[in-house]
C-alpha cells in the first residue's frame, strides 16, 4: 500500500498513520509532510521503526529548505517516481 503524507505530522493523526503501517508498504512525504524526513523529529524516529520504504518529494523539500537536512534513509523522488509509487500500489491512503 502507498501511504502519502501531505500533511504536517503534527497536524494530522499522525498515530492512525503508525498504526497502519505494515512492513513493505511505502510511505511518500510531500507537501507539509516532508517535515517527517527530518531525523531529529519524533515522527521520522517512529517511521524509521516500521519496516516501510520512506520516500520525498524533491519539489517540496526543496521548496522548504529541507533537502539537506533530511536522513539518508530517506529515498528523494520527483513526480515521475510518486507515478511509479502509484502504479505499484493500487491501493492508497492519503494523510
Amino acid at each position: 500500500m502507498l501511504h502519502t503524507l501531505r500533511h504536517s505530522p503534527f497536524q494530522c493523526d499522525f498515530s492512525a498513520l503508525l498504526r497502519m503501517l505494515k512492513p513493505g508498504d511505502d510511505l511518500l512525504m510531500l507537501q507539509d509532510g516532508v517535515i517527517a524526513a527530518l531525523p531529529a523529529t519524533t515522527a521520522f524516529q517512529a517511521l524509521q521503526s516500521r519496516g516501510v520504504a520512506l520516500f520525498a518529494l524533491r519539489d517540496d523539500l526543496e521548496a522548504r529548505g529541507f533537502i539537506a537536512q533530511i536522513s539518508t534513509e530517506i529515498s528523494v523522488v520527483d513526480y515521475n517516481d510518486f507515478v511509479a509509487l502509484a502504479v505499484k500500489n493500487p491501493q492508497q491512503m492519503t494523510w
